[in-house]
C-alpha cells in the first residue's frame, strides 16, 4: 500500500518534471532563435510546458487508490487521443476543403502569403495523416493492447508524454508550413529539431509498448499488435533515414540534406510509399483485426491466414518504393525492381481484405443493421479496391497515363476516405461508449447520417478524380495529324473545372460527417454519468 502510494508521488513529480523541462527547453529555443519560425515554436512548447505544470497535480494522474487501479484499465489517455483525433479531423478537413475550393474558385484567396493552396495544401495532408491518422492510431493502440495482453499499461507518464508530445510535433509542422518553413519533402516536412523532438517520443512509445507486452498476463500476442508492433518500428526507421538533416545553426530552422539528387528521390519515396505501408495500412489493418471481431461477435475467419498475410506485407511493402519514379533518372533496374513487388503485394493485401469479409459471413443481418459495423465492412472493400488499384498503377505503361494526374488524388483518396477514415469511425464508434460506461452512442441515428455522408462524400470525391486524371492523361498524349499537341496544357486545366466543383461537394459531405462523429462523441461523453471509471482487467469477448 505504501509502496503504491509512493510510486504514484513519483509518478506526479516525474510529469511536474517533465513539464517544467518543456517549458525550459521553449524558453531556451525561443531565445536563441529571437524571432522567425524556431521562435514561434519555442514559444509554442513554453506555454504548453507552463500549462502542463498545473496540470500534472490535477485529476490526468490521480487515478485512485493505488492498490485498486493496477486492477483496471488506464483508458484516459485513449479518451484524450480520440478527443485529438476528432479536432485534427475537422481542422485538417476543413482546410482540405478549402484548397479543394481554391482550385475550382482561384480568384477566393486572399492576398495574405499564409492562406495560399502551397502553404495550406502540406496543412490538409499532415493534420490528416499524422494529426488525425497519428492519434487515432496512438489512442487506439493503448486501448486494443491493454484489453489483448489483460494488462494495464506498464506506467501513467510514457502515454501521457506520447500523446501529448506527438501533438506537439503535428502543431510545429502545420504552423511551420503555414509559415513559410518547410525542407521540402514528400510527406515529411517539418524542422529539424521536430523531427528530433518526434524521435524521442516515437522512442518512448516503443518502450512503452513492449514493457506492456512484456507484463502480459495472456500468452497469446494477439495478431492486431503484430501490426501494431510493425507501425511503431518502421515508421520510426523510416522518419530517421528520410529526415537526416544537417541544421545551419542552433537557433534557426533551416538545415541541409544529407540525400540530393536520385537518391534523395529514391529515399523519399521509399519513405513516402512505406508510410502509407506501416503507418496508413499496418496500424489501421491492426484496428480491423480487433475491432471487427468484437464489434461482429465472430472470430477472425482464419488466423493463420492473418499471419501469412502480415508477414507478406511486412515483406513485400518495403520494395515497392521505386514505382513512383518511373521514367526518372533513376535506374531502370529499381523502377522494374518496385513495379514487380507492388504487383505481387496484392496477394497478402487482398489475403487481408478478404479475411476481414470472411469474417462478416453469417453476420450480414448485423452489417445490415449496424452503421458503426458497416463503417468496418466499407473500409475492407475500400481496402481491396485500393490495393488492387495500387499494384495496377505501378505497372510502367498503366503508370504513362496516370502518373502526375488526378488518377493519382483519386486513388490516395480512395484509401484515406474510404480505408482509413472508415475503420478509424468504426473503433470510434466501437470504443467511446465502453469508455464512457454506455451500452451505445448517444444517437444511433446520427451514426446513420454519418454513414451515408462519409459513403457518398467518398464516392463522388473518388470517382471525379478518377475521371480526372483519365481525362488528363488522354488530353496530355493526344497528338494531331501533324505530330503536334492536340491541346495546350491551360485547355486540359480548363477541362478539370467540373470534376474539382464535385471534388469539392464530395469532400464537404465528408466534412459534415466528421462533424457529426465529433458531437455524437462529446455528447456521448458528456451524457455518461460523471467520469466513466477505468474498466476492470478481464478477458474480452472475441479477443
Amino acid at each position: 500500500m505504501i509502496a503504491a502510494g509512493a510510486l504514484g508521488m513519483t509518478e506526479r513529480k516525474v510529469a511536474f518534471a517533465l513539464s517544467f523541462a518543456l517549458a525550459v527547453l521553449g524558453l531556451v529555443m525561443a531565445a536563441a532563435a529571437g524571432q522567425g519560425v524556431m521562435a514561434v515554436h519555442g514559444a509554442m512548447a513554453m506555454l504548453l510546458g507552463i500549462f502542463l505544470i498545473f496540470r500534472t497535480g490535477g485529476a490526468l494522474y490521480d487515478d485512485g487508490p493505488a492498490d485498486e487501479r493496477f486492477e483496471r484499465y488506464y483508458d484516459a489517455p485513449t479518451r484524450f487521443g480520440i478527443a485529438m483525433t476528432l479536432v485534427w479531423a475537422i481542422v485538417a478537413m476543413a482546410v482540405g476543403v478549402w484548397v479543394a475550393a481554391l482550385l475550382y474558385w482561384p480568384e477566393g484567396t486572399p492576398a495574405v502569403p499564409w492562406t495560399s493552396f502551397g502553404r495550406l495544401r502540406p496543412v490538409h495532408t499532415t493534420g490528416i495523416i499524422f494529426g488525425f491518422g497519428g492519434n487515432a492510431l496512438i489512442a487506439t493502440s493503448f486501448h486494443v493492447l491493454q484489453r489483448t495482453a489483460r494488462a494495464r499499461l506498464a506506467e501513467h507518464v510514457s502515454p501521457w508524454f506520447v500523446l501529448i508530445g506527438y501533438n506537439l510535433f503535428c502543431l510545429w509542422a502545420v504552423s511551420g508550413y503555414v509559415l513559410g518553413s518547410t525542407q521540402s519533402k514528400e510527406y515529411a516536412e517539418a524542422e529539424w529539431y521536430a523531427d528530433l523532438w518526434l524521435v524521442i517520443v516515437w522512442v518512448v512509445y516503443f518502450v512503452l509498448y513492449m514493457r506492456t507486452l512484456a507484463r502480459r498476463h495472456e500468452p497469446h500476442i494477439y495478431v492486431a499488435n503484430w501490426y501494431y508492433l510493425a507501425f511503431i518500428l518502421v515508421v520510426a526507421m523510416l522518419h530517421i533515414v528520410n529526415n537526416i538533416a544537417l541544421p545551419v545553426g542552433w537557433g534557426v530552422a533551416e538545415s541541409f540534406p544529407v540525400w540530393a539528387g536520385v537518391q534523395d528521390a529514391m529515399v523519399q519515396w521509399w519513405y513516402g510509399h512505406n508510410a502509407v505501408a506501416f503507418f496508413l495500412t499496418a496500424g489501421f489493418l491492426a484496428m480491423l483485426y480487433y475491432f471487427l471481431p468484437v464489434r461482429s461477435g465472430r472470430p477472425i475467419w482464419s488466423y493463420r491466414l492473418s499471419i501469412v498475410s502480415f508477414w507478406g506485407i511486412v515483406f513485400f511493402y518495403v520494395w515497392v518504393g521505386s514505382h513512383h519514379l518511373h521514367y526518372t533518372a533513376l535506374p531502370y533496374w529499381a523502377q522494374t525492381l518496385g513495379m514487380t513487388f507492388s504487383v505481387m503485394l496484392l496477394v497478402p493485401s487482398w489475403a487481408a481484405a478478404g479475411n476481414a469479409i470472411a469474417t462478416l459471413n453469417g453476420a450480414w443481418h448485423k452489417v445490415r443493421d449496424d452503421a458503426t459495423l458497416r463503417f468496418m465492412f466499407v473500409a475492407a472493400v475500400f481496402y481491396g479496391l485500393s490495393t488492387f488499384e495500387g499494384s495496377f498503377l505501378a505497372i510502367r505503361p498503366v503508370n504513362s497515363l496516370s502518373h502526375y494526374t488526378d488518377w493519382t488524388v483519386g486513388h490516395v483518396h480512395s484509401g484515406t476516405l474510404g480505408w482509413v477514415a472508415m475503420i478509424v469511425f468504426g473503433a470510434i464508434y466501437t470504443v467511446v461508449p465502453q469508455l464512457s460506461g454506455r451500452d451505445a452512442m448517444v444517437s444511433l441515428r446520427a451514426i446513420e447520417w454519418h454513414f451515408w455522408l462519409a459513403v457518398g462524400g467518398t464516392l463522388v470525391y473518388t470517382v471525379s478524380m478518377w475521371n480526372a486524371g483519365i481525362v488528363q492523361g488522354l488530353m496530355w498524349r493526344a497528338y494531331d495529324e501533324n505530330g503536334a499537341l492536340s491541346y495546350s496544357f491551360i485547355e486540359s486545366v480548363q477541362a478539370m473545372a467540373p470534376y474539382y466543383l464535385a471534388r469539392t461537394v464530395g469532400g464537404g459531405m465528408f466534412l459534415m460527417g466528421a462533424v457529426i462523429c465529433a458531437w455524437n462523441c462529446r455528447a456521448t461523453m458528456r451524457a455518461a454519468r460523471g467520469e466513466a471509471p477505468d474498466r476492470p482487467i478481464v478477458a474480452q469477448p472475441a479477443e
